[in-house]
């Protein structure tokens, strides 16, 4: 399952990334139907395939390779030809240039920890949403007239459910959420009770697998919450 840095070829990339082609919006309102991306941040490039593979196993429809881990290119490329049913997004995408080289890779969405129009600006001219961090009102009015498709409360868990009910439920009422940091297995729930229409998880499920036994845990584990996060209402932003 290891891969190398040099196995894709850019025409490889380029014809992988124009394959099941979506549109901005498709891909945008899959996420929100989805309401879970999990989030990959490794030292391993070789530990990403056997998460992916998990992941793919307990139902997820959507994955971010954040742009700090070795060899994410060639990973999101990789995933797109292998997983063509779920989404292979990038993240820690801070400014232009990162939008260009995780877009060449093939990346369907991309996620930042940041606010800033002008990646929103690129990305969009690329036909790809971007799920925009943001975390206090003000950067959250910015991200949406920036016209950020979804927003990233990040990172929430410093802040805690409350903060999101109080933005969420009260003058943002029609922002899509997707909180973003701090948030497990035994706490997600709370984060949709609380105006979430979606979470990003990272190292709670995304921790290298190196074992059958962690694998079909793993697997467990992720499928629960998929399950679970089915009876929650998709939340569609006015």
């Amino acid at each position: 399952m290891a891969m190398s840095d040099n196995s894709q070829t850019i025409e490889t990339i380029t014809a992988t990334s124009k394959s099941n082609t979506m549109s901005r919006d498709e891909v945008r309102q899959r996420l929100i139907r989805e309401k879970l991306v999990v989030i990959i941040r490794v030292t391993d490039p070789n530990d990403i395939p056997p998460i992916i593979a998990c992941m793919h196993k307990a139902g997820v429809g959507a994955v971010e390779i954040t742009s700090n881990t070795p060899g994410y290119q060639n990973a999101i490329t990789q995933a797109r030809t292998h997983y063509p049913d779920m989404l292979i997004g990038a993240g820690t995408i801070t400014d232009i240039s990162l939008v260009d080289e995780a877009t060449k890779a093939g990346a369907q969405f991309l996620v930042t920890p940041n606010t800033s129009a002008d990646v929103v600006r690129h990305a969009h001219s690329l036909n790809v949403p971007v799920v925009m961090g943001a975390l206090t009102p003000t950067d959250v009015v910015n991200a949406t007239q920036a016209k950020a498709d979804i927003v990233k409360l990040f990172p929430a868990g410093a802040m805690g459910t409350g903060y999101l009910k109080d933005l969420a439920k009260g003058p943002l009422l029609n922002t899509t959420f997707f909180p973003v940091g701090g948030i497990d297995e035994h706490n997600y729930q709370q984060w949709m009770q609380n105006g979430a229409a979606g979470i990003g998880i990272g190292g709670a499920l995304a921790s290298p697998v190196r074992s059958e036994e962690a694998a079909e845990a793993l697997i467990t584990k992720v499928a629960a919450i998929v399950e679970t996060l089915k009876k929650y209402p998709v939340k569609e932003a006015k």
